[in-house]
């Protein structure tokens, strides 16, 4: 950084790394440093009777209170923060007391790294702590991090604009308490569904990201291009049709955890660049896989939490099974007022017209009828619920329903009024996905930027025989967000996709914008 740009802080903390080096102490060293102990494991085994126990300790310095020849100090490391007690002439044992008089008083700042070797002891106040009998300095910091400050019941300097949070999130997680919690309840998530799956004997797998066909979905994708081969690729809307034929290959069960990318808008729910999990099983079907669906929900529900409920905003949701089933044209009826059975893509078309809802002429059938439950019915489902039985018009991969036609066997999750998963008794009959490939390339040629492209592959994969199988895909973002409690996606991805950031550059005494990506 141009050292006209640095802050009086900034400059004061870059010659405190300079005064160090020149007593002859590296604010970088190279050297390992062993820790033996962490904050809140020192704090939760101490016993008063037990023998001193000796520890190494490492972290950031977050706090200080100088006292003469005696102060204190507050590491915060990867599990909590714990007090150290620093004694001048115990840290300098010999005449010469530089290292606390001159660097610890002076020269150590508020977020730096420091290293203490000492034993852990109770101070009158009865606060566990370890008293200092060596200090390393592990790593300067050269900017100061916006520590919280009160003074008559106000708050200073809080970190808590959300942009900033965002785009500088090695500072969020350190000032702001219980951010990194959520992260942590996020691996929690993960590893409780993939222990669910491991235990039913289904297999992790991975799948191509850069695809020659993005399929799976109607999504609109990611675009690149590829030198050597010469050829467009895109970036994995989904990650379905891989996966299936896998199940044509003989695998019985299989999932994965895919980043997919969607080149569509951002909003409190949705990032171009997301987490999804899908899960394959030959020999099922959908009714099956909504009781797999809320068992592995009220798991994953005891393990992060402990319990089966949740509160989201002013919500408390359970995820206790079984949960409701409502088939879509009974919800929509439900909240309209008016039956869609039968009804042609004109007769659709004049519904939204009566109930407000935008629509063009590229919109076929199902985009209609998903455009009417979108707009009037999804927000409504708070509580988990199964809206199953879509018109065969929504659901272009799905095997058409035993009973009806007309419809598929499908069904997607709606909770807290988003969907969560989405699932199918997958379509395995090749004539019968051709076609509807078929139908999604008039859709494309009308102007529908997310209708799916024939995937002559696919199809060939499925003349090859496919068993009777079950699909289901879960968004985890949206599942994070569900059991942490937040209620924008931003807050469960560690670095959420941001517009490049702007800042202020001085360039021959004229302040110009300069676009610095984040």
């Amino acid at each position: 950084m141009n050292p006209q740009e640095l802050s009086e802080q900034e400059k004061v903390r870059r010659g405190s790394m300079e005064e160090m080096r020149r007593l002859g102490i590296e604010p970088y060293p190279a050297a390992e440093y062993t820790v033996t102990g962490h904050a809140d494991e020192i704090v939760s085994t101490f016993d008063d009777n037990a023998p001193q126990r000796e520890v190494t300790v490492a972290g950031r310095v977050m706090s200080r209170r100088i006292m003469g020849k005696a102060s204190f100090m507050e590491l915060k490391d990867a599990t909590g923060r714990i007090q150290v007690y620093v004694n001048r002439d115990e840290i300098c044992p010999g005449e010469d007391k530089t290292l606390y008089n001159v660097v610890f008083k002076k020269l150590l700042d508020i977020g730096d790294f420091v290293g203490v070797k000492g034993y852990v002891f109770r101070t009158q106040t009865g606060q566990i702590s370890v008293h200092a009998k060596e200090l390393t300095v592990l790593s300067k910091s050269l900017r100061p991090l916006p520590i919280v400050k009160m003074k008559d019941g106000v708050v200073y300097d809080a970190f808590d604009d959300p942009e900033m949070r965002y785009r500088r999130r090695y500072v969020d997680l350190v000032v702001n308490e219980g951010v990194k919690d959520i992260f942590v309840k996020r691996t929690k998530v993960f590893n409780s569904m993939r222990q669910y799956f491991n235990d039913h004997g289904y297999m992790e797998v991975e799948t191509p990201i850069l695809q020659s066909i993005p399929g799976g979905a109607a999504a609109r994708p990611f675009i690149t291009h590829h030198n050597a081969l010469d050829i467009p690729l895109y970036l994995r809307i989904a990650d379905e049709l891989y996966l299936k034929r896998l199940i044509v290959g003989g695998f019985e069960g299989v999932y994965e955890f895919s980043k997919n990318f969607r080149n569509e808008g951002m909003d409190r729910t949705h990032n171009p660049e997301f987490t999804c999990m899908e899960i394959y099983v030959s020999y099922k079907d959908y009714k099956w896989m909504m009781e797999f669906t809320e068992k592995l929900l009220e798991k994953i529900c005891l393990d992060v939490n402990g319990t089966t409920e949740v509160k989201v905003g002013d919500n408390v949701i359970s995820f206790k099974a079984p949960f409701r089933r409502v088939t879509m044209i009974d919800a929509i009826k439900d909240f309209t007022g008016i039956d869609i059975t039968g009804m042609g893509e004109e007769e659709l078309r004049d519904v939204c017209r009566k109930l407000d809802i935008e629509v063009d002429e590229s919109m076929g059938k199902g985009k209609l009828i998903d455009e009417i439950f979108g707009e009037k019915c999804e927000g409504n489902y708070i509580q988990p619920t199964f809206i199953i039985d879509y018109p065969i018009e929504m659901s272009p991969l799905t095997k058409r329903h035993r009973e009806n036609p007309e419809l598929t066997e499908r069904f997607e999750l709606m909770v807290n009024g988003k969907e969560l998963a989405n699932a199918y008794s997958e379509l395995n009959d090749p004539i019968d996905q051709y076609e509807r490939f078929v139908e999604q390339m008039r859709l494309s040629e009308k102007g529908d930027d997310e209708a799916m492209i024939i995937d002559a592959d696919f199809i060939r994969a499925l003349e090859y025989g496919m068993p009777p199988t079950s699909g289901m895909g879960i968004g985890m973002d949206r599942l994070v967000m569900l059991m942490t409690g937040q209620t924008t996606i931003q807050e469960v991805l560690l670095f959420p996709q941001m517009r490049p950031e702007k800042r202020r550059v001085k360039e021959n005494d004229n302040e110009e914008e300069e676009t610095e990506q984040a």
